[in-house]
């Protein structure tokens, strides 16, 4: 068991899902999910494709409305107060948006700009996350020119900018070859030392090595809350504990 779950119950939850649902007609994204990371905790976010992943990180980040229920970034609603929880959140959407013809230190001025950042902070925030999500190589290159590795660092340093104590990070090694992977997690180790963070992802070998926790989800509902040791015990392997929670033959 990693070492930041100790005592994690006593500290104070900077992510909960409070009953959130989300129904488009008919249809239920997402219904009645709850849980809550406290402080300190990486917990993974697992479910198949169309399982109501996303959709609930929306609702938690305040990107979307839940249709009942409450989501809260370190104790704010995100609906009621999203601008004074947005200030503890860094989100980092699957593919998220990036300004193809912008270079990468063009685009973190940018967000500095735009966040109200004084030179002098912005000058420090910058060169912080540069080095961090080890972009030095490429922040001259437009954006549109590296690879998709490069480009989820690029994200992961817009994320970090403002420097939030809460990560949620979805699905963020899809799509990139092992050697790009390799440095996401490297990155990630570094964050989960001083941030909570709640990590979407499909690659179980990622929850059994940096997860304190699992949350799983299908078909929109909440079917798992517990260690990775509880998860494997279910089945005795992480794909079977999987495979017999969420139906897959």
């Amino acid at each position: 068991m990693p070492e930041s779950n100790l005592g994690a119950s006593d500290r104070r939850p900077m992510i909960e899902a409070i009953g959130l649902s989300k129904f488009y007609g008919p249809f239920a994204a997402a219904r009645d999910v709850s849980f809550k990371v406290n402080e300190g905790e990486l917990v993974a976010f697992l479910g198949p494709n169309g399982a109501g992943k996303s959709t609930t990180m929306k609702m938690l980040t305040g990107y979307l409305a839940p249709s009942e229920g409450v989501a809260k970034i370190a104790g704010h609603d995100m609906f009621q107060d999203r601008i004074a929880g947005s200030r503890h959140l860094g989100y980092l959407p699957e593919n998220g948006p990036l300004y193809p013809e912008m270079t990468p230190i063009g685009m973190l001025d940018f967000f500095a700009e735009a966040r109200g950042m004084d030179v002098k902070r912005k000058k420090e925030r910058i060169e912080a996350v540069i080095d961090l999500c080890d972009l030095g190589s490429v922040v001259n290159k437009a954006t549109s020119k590296l690879s998709k590795g490069f480009k989820q660092r690029v994200g992961m340093a817009q994320a970090l900018l403002h420097e939030p104590d809460v990560l949620i990070l979805d699905e963020p090694t899809a799509g990139l070859d092992p050697n790009q992977i390799r440095e996401v997690r490297k990155t990630m180790r570094k964050l989960r030392e001083t941030k909570t963070i709640l990590l979407s992802t499909h690659i179980l070998q990622e929850v059994e090595a940096m997860a304190d926790r699992v949350v799983l989800i299908n078909e929109g509902r909440k079917v798992f809350d517990g260690t990775v040791a509880d998860l494997r015990a279910i089945k005795g392997d992480l794909d079977e504990a999987f495979h017999k929670l969420t139906g897959v033959v």
